[in-house]
């Protein structure tokens, strides 16, 4: 289905087929016609696709993570073709600035004033050739601070391995203001030799187990960390997150990022 198919479609149905929301949709045509003028005004031939069809042909691509020939087959289009279609629409709407994350600096920044932020990472399997066991097993790691109130992703860090959360999180570099509370959970052990607001859960000993106030302390954590859990399923609702990732490992950070600040850009908080 086209633009013209699509378009009369509820608010909810529309966002099921794209991943986003008819207002988010139509902010996305604005930033790309921008560009297009620009291109326009540089030459080259005109796409066949309207711009509308372009853009809902990148959403589809992130969404159902089709390859590059069936998605250009769909809208009429050479592989080659659908893949540079798709990349300008993504780095387009990445260089705008209107689609975008905080940052790492925004956490230092008083003005910003987050209270409690959340910490965790995610991981996604990477396409490899299976030449060795070892490379059956290649993960592309992401690790989200995510702002407790607003519920919004504030700034992302990327690993090509397959590393422990604590190593990503000292890799990263990110830094808070003292003031802040970091929610984590237990794969972050160390963490408060560096912030030391920061709240995780108690590891059972070896030669004993949690005391009841211990275990309670664990749930209370827990109960306020879910919210991890719903962010990065709402982020990977875009199959190229959650899928296997076929494509090349540079591109996955902008990917990744651009879907996040779609879903920063339609939080009601």
């Amino acid at each position: 289905m086209g633009w013209e198919q699509i378009k009369e479609l509820s608010n909810e149905a529309f966002r099921r087929l794209t991943g986003v929301q008819k207002a988010t949709f139509e902010k996305m045509i604005i930033v790309l016609r921008g560009a297009q003028r620009q291109k326009i005004l540089q030459g080259g031939r005109p796409s066949k696709l309207s711009l509308e069809d372009r853009l809902l042909m990148s959403l589809e691509y992130l969404r159902e993570y089709r390859t590059y020939f069936h998605t250009g087959k769909h809208d009429g289009l050479s592989e080659s073709t659908a893949y540079k279609t798709i990349r300008w629409v993504e780095d387009t709407l990445i260089k705008s600035g209107v689609l975008s994350l905080p940052g790492r600096k925004a956490l230092l920044k008083s003005q910003m004033n987050y209270e409690v932020v959340l910490v965790d990472a995610t991981e996604t399997p990477i396409e490899r050739p299976k030449k060795t066991e070892a490379l059956l097993f290649r993960k592309e790691k992401a690790q989200l601070v995510i702002d407790k109130a607003s519920q919004k992703v504030i700034c992302t860090s990327f690993i090509h391995a397959k590393r422990h959360d604590f190593h990503l999180f000292k890799q990263s570099g990110v830094r808070f203001q003292a003031s802040t509370q970091l929610l984590t959970d237990s794969g972050y052990q160390g963490l408060q030799k560096i912030h030391a607001k920061s709240q995780l859960p108690k590891k059972k000993p070896r030669k004993r187990p949690l005391t009841k106030e211990e275990r309670q302390a664990n749930k209370t954590i827990a109960s306020q960390r879910v919210l991890n859990e719903n962010v990065m399923g709402r982020l990977k609702r875009f199959k190229i997150i959650s899928d296997q990732y076929r494509n090349r490992q540079k591109r996955f950070g902008l990917r990744f990022n651009l879907i996040a600040s779609l879903y920063n850009f339609e939080s009601v908080r």
